[in-house]
């Protein structure tokens, strides 16, 4: 709750209880002063009209919501009843003086004034010994106190009007700061749409790029030693002896070779079948299970978060980095155990390969496609390719995607 929210509750509890809490002080003190200040016909009277006050404070505290111009009537009642009873003994001036406090929240602001004088006269009688003065000096001390009275409210309400007036600038300052911090968090929220927009684009563009490589690698290199393939074979075909036939043949298996290793390298890039059917958690558990067999090294699995559907693009370079960490591993490491996790993130998705086995200097050049080309995969997706190694102490591979379009996928709780 803010500090205005908290006042306003505070001014609408006194508004609530105070007058009546004012009335029974009065009335307790009246009663003990009534010896001496009142006439057996007085305090019938003025017992009347405590009532009366009782019964219209009670009406106006089970009315909780009203009206202006209920309120307006129940001030004026409540003034008048006050100068009564002010009339007949000077306490009763307490239960008066409420009017200073809210004839802004009752009254119209055209009757403010008036309400207040109300108030400043009955409380002025009581100042000046009762209702009605008795003396010529009396009278003048009535009158002053009256003004001084009538001057105090003026000034009070006048320091109240200042003081609304600067809350009102300041809700208006805090409201135009509020609109204001929605429309930057609006811009904030298009600018991360439009980011995501360009990433996607960005990616999407690197793939036409990457396909376009590959048409003309295959144009230049598969297709060429097809065209040679054919040619060498017909010349074997054609050939009169055994031994040139021979020549012709193994010219064209090194071609088909060099072909095969062509096509290899020209298709490491492209989604893996096993993507096409099954989800990446899947194809790597079942990836890990295969090299475990083969190589007799000790491999764990382990799926953390919610899986997430991901782009073709982000789980053909996760499968191939796994690979070939895994390929390394079996070369290289001479581990007994290693463990692959798969974690989705809030924001990223990540794969660790852990190793016991003999570990390297991260400075050291890779060989093959190693480590720079596990970086220059992950690059392609705005990914990362951390190495942590020592000698001796085995090696984590560590890859971070960032999410891009995911959405989480539903989960099957039969």
């Amino acid at each position: 709750m803010t500090a205005s929210a908290t006042a306003q509750d505070h001014w609408t509890q006194y508004y609530r209880w105070g007058p009546p809490a004012l009335l029974a002080t009065g009335t307790v003190l009246s009663v003990g002063s009534a010896s001496l200040l009142m006439s057996p016909a007085e305090r019938y009277t003025a017992a009347v009209l405590t009532v009366v006050a009782g019964g219209w404070e009670v009406w106006r505290w089970f009315r909780r919501r009203s009206k202006p111009e209920q309120d307006t009537i129940y001030y004026l009642v409540r003034s008048g009843l006050a100068f009564a009873l002010s009339w007949f003994n000077p306490f009763f001036a307490i239960y008066a003086a409420a009017g200073y406090f809210d004839a802004h929240a009752m009254l119209p602001e055209r009757w403010i004034r008036f309400g207040l004088l109300v108030t400043a006269v009955t409380v002025a009688g009581s100042q000046a010994g009762g209702m009605p003065p008795q003396s010529r000096t009396m009278w003048i001390a009535f009158g002053l106190l009256v003004v001084l009275n009538a001057s105090i409210s003026m000034l009070m309400m006048r320091l109240a009007e200042r003081d609304e007036q600067q809350s009102l600038e300041r809700l208006a300052v805090i409201d135009e700061l509020e609109r204001t911090n929605e429309q930057l968090e609006r811009a904030l929220a298009e600018n991360q749409a439009l980011h995501a927009q360009l990433l996607v684009h960005a990616r999407e563009a690197g793939i036409d790029d990457e396909r376009r490589r590959l048409a003309a690698e295959i144009h230049d290199t598969l297709a060429q030693g097809l065209v040679g393939i054919v040619t060498q074979l017909q010349a074997a075909q054609d050939a009169a002896d055994r031994e040139a036939a021979r020549r012709h043949v193994d010219t064209a298996t090194a071609l088909a070779r060099r072909s095969l290793g062509d096509a290899r390298r020209s298709v490491q890039d492209l989604v893996p079948e096993a993507l096409e059917h099954d989800a990446l958690d899947a194809v790597l558990a079942h990836t890990l299970a295969v090299w475990s067999r083969e190589t007799e090294v000790c491999a764990e699995f382990t799926v953390t978060g919610t899986p997430v559907p991901l782009h073709d693009d982000v789980g053909a370079t996760m499968l191939r980095i796994v690979q070939e960490a895994l390929t390394n591993v079996g070369r290289h490491a001479d581990a007994r155990r290693v463990g692959v996790t798969l974690s989705y993130m809030d924001c990223e998705v990540s794969v660790d390969v852990r190793d016991d086995g003999n570990g390297f200097a991260p400075v050291e050049p890779a060989r093959g496609f190693g480590l720079r080309g596990m970086r220059s995969r992950a690059a392609r997706v705005d990914g990362t390719v951390t190495i942590e190694s020592a000698p001796g102490e085995g090696t984590a591979v560590s890859v971070r995607i960032p999410l891009q379009g995911t959405t989480p996928v539903s989960q099957d709780v039969s």
